[in-house]
């Protein structure tokens, strides 16, 4: 890697989406050598950013500017199939030139291609190894391996290049916890320039320092995700008693400025009854009224102008202080009696090939983690309890009102408005009721009547939820299939919020165990050729493996 120091800076960045659409007006930016987590609110800009960064994108005005080479791991990261591994490292060429030399050919055609890098598979083996793919051969294509290897090779790759900046958006969506591991360990041995945009805290807590962006710019705080939240929480109670201080000013010069009024009418009322009782002669009273007159009107100027002063305090204080409006709901009619049965699975095999032997059963309110590794079948055993798939073979059986929540939130209609939508599942609420209940999900007013096709991902998150949780009958099994894949911090909270008001049973497909932690779990089960229960720690250390059967 350069001794370079390398960096990178934005300079007066200015971008709009071709429908006009702003997203960065003279924005600045300096990241220095060290790991970086860009975190913000859903459309902040986040990966926007990190596509001018890399230069897949091209600023509409101002500058971007890298020393050194720029190595991206995008979102939706999307390979060719056919591609072997080796031409996904990068090193196909250099692996077929270094083998025409050992077979004997001297063209210098190869030993220009091999340059330095005799040792290019022995790399490649090792970078491999670390990252747990050491059983992946150079010469095997992508289509066979799984999407989080293909995560996993593209990062081998970058590894490989060595660039002097890496950028990575949101790379442990739908990862499993092995694989989790792995890149976690790659991302703390980095050095050099790391900005990582990540909702992913245990990856968060890996950084140096943290980049908040919000509204067009970016506030730097030192140290992981937990010293962010703990300098937030000091800046908060600091701008909360800012608020207080300034509301308890405004309401002084607003007593002030009623109480002077109060004193220059008084005089104004004695000066007239001295007029007319011919206490003073005329021109003198005339001469007082016109004093008090331009008095009143000074006096009223200066405290006009104290409150004035004030009030933009006040809306000073107001502004440092974060908006981010929690959901807070009550569901009494998902509570599901301990005891109660809920689900019943028998003998079932999957498409796909997953299976769960024997029978399995939920009872009462209990809250099930679903993990296991990449293409284990989580998906397609959630899509076949939720009948949206018909099993192989055997049953599964549910026996209270069920709602599904897939990763790709399409259950909602795009033309209809977010009211429109939850009167599809609720046809016996008013909209009235309707919209007193989606106001508890944040959406207020005319917000509730965007069209779904409109909305951003945190919001479509939220109305994805509410059409969720305030369907009609009250879901008393909930599914959900890696609910906090590409949601913002804010959008997480929001969601355990809404979990801690469900009384129902709940499955959670995931990998997040923070997530899956802070919503109260009670059972952790791994799907691996059938169901079993496991110990959550090893589920944190990604040991994702089957009980091996007794002897």
């Amino acid at each position: 890697m350069s001794t370079v120091s390398t960096h990178l800076t934005c300079v007066d960045l200015e971008f709009s989406w071709p429908d006009g659409t702003r997203v960065f007006d003279g924005f600045q930016l300096a990241v220095g050598a060290g790991r970086t987590g860009l975190i913000g609110l859903n459309g902040s800009g986040k990966s926007t950013l990190l596509k001018l960064l890399s230069g897949e994108l091209t600023p509409t005005g101002g500058s971007v500017r890298a020393v050194g080479e720029v190595g991206c791991l995008p979102q939706n990261l999307t390979l060719d199939t056919a591609l072997r591994v080796d031409e996904v490292l990068g090193i196909a060429g250099t692996r077929a030139a270094l083998h025409a030399i050992e077979r004997g050919d001297t063209d210098e055609r190869h030993f220009v291609a091999v340059g330095d890098d005799w040792d290019v598979e022995e790399r490649a083996r090792a970078t491999l190894d670390r990252l747990g793919l050491g059983r992946i051969g150079l010469d095997r294509t992508i289509g066979e391996v799984s999407g989080g290897e293909g995560v996993l090779l593209k990062l081998a790759a970058l590894m490989l290049a060595r660039p002097d900046v890496l950028l990575l958006d949101e790379p442990t969506n739908n990862l499993d916890r092995y694989a989790r591991r792995r890149l976690y360990d790659a991302v703390a041995a980095w050095t050099g320039v790391l900005v990582v945009v990540s909702h992913d805290r245990e990856l968060l807590e890996l950084v140096d320092q943290i980049a908040d962006l919000r509204d067009g710019e970016v506030i730097w705080y030192g140290g992981n995700y937990t010293a962010y939240e703990e300098a937030l929480a000091t800046e908060q109670e600091a701008a909360e008693r800012m608020v207080r201080v300034a509301e308890a000013d405004v309401r002084r010069q607003k007593r002030e400025l009623t109480e002077a009024q109060s004193k220059l009418a008084k005089r104004r009322r004695y000066a007239h009854k001295s007029q007319v009782e011919k206490r003073v002669p005329k021109v003198v009273a005339n001469t007082l009224k016109g004093a008090a007159q331009q008095s009143a009107g000074k006096h009223r100027a200066v405290h006009a102008e104290r409150l004035a002063g004030a009030r933009e305090r006040l809306d000073e204080a107001l502004e440092a202080v974060r908006d981010d409006d929690e959901i807070r709901i009550e569901l009494p009619y998902t509570t599901v009696h301990p005891g109660r049965e809920v689900l019943r699975l028998k003998d079932l095999r999957l498409r796909y090939g997953a299976e769960v032997r024997g029978e399995f059963d939920i009872r009462g309110p209990e809250r099930i983690a679903l993990v296991g590794r990449n293409g284990a079948g989580k998906t397609t055993l959630l899509r076949t309890i939720a009948g949206e798939l018909a099993p192989v073979e055997g049953e599964a059986e549910t026996l209270v009102p069920l709602r599904f929540l897939p990763q790709k939130l399409d259950v909602l209609d795009d033309e209809l408005t977010i009211v429109e939508n939850v009167a599809r599942v609720a046809p016996s609420a008013t909209a009235n009721r309707i919209r007193a209940r989606l106001a508890r999900f944040l959406f207020k007013g005319a917000r509730a009547d965007q069209p779904a096709g409109t909305l951003s991902g945190g919001e479509r998150f939220r109305a994805a939820l509410a059409s969720l949780l305030l369907a009609e009958p009250a879901p008393q099994l909930l599914l959900l299939d890696e609910p906090t894949n590409n949601l913002d911090m804010a959008s997480v909270r929001r969601l355990t919020a809404a979990l801690d008001a469900y009384e129902g049973a709940l499955i959670v497909a995931g990998h997040d165990v923070p997530f899956l932690e802070s919503i109260g779990i009670t059972r952790w089960l791994l799907l691996d050729g059938g169901l079993y229960d496991v110990d959550p720690e090893d589920v944190r250390n990604g040991e994702l493996r089957a009980p091996r059967p007794k002897a």
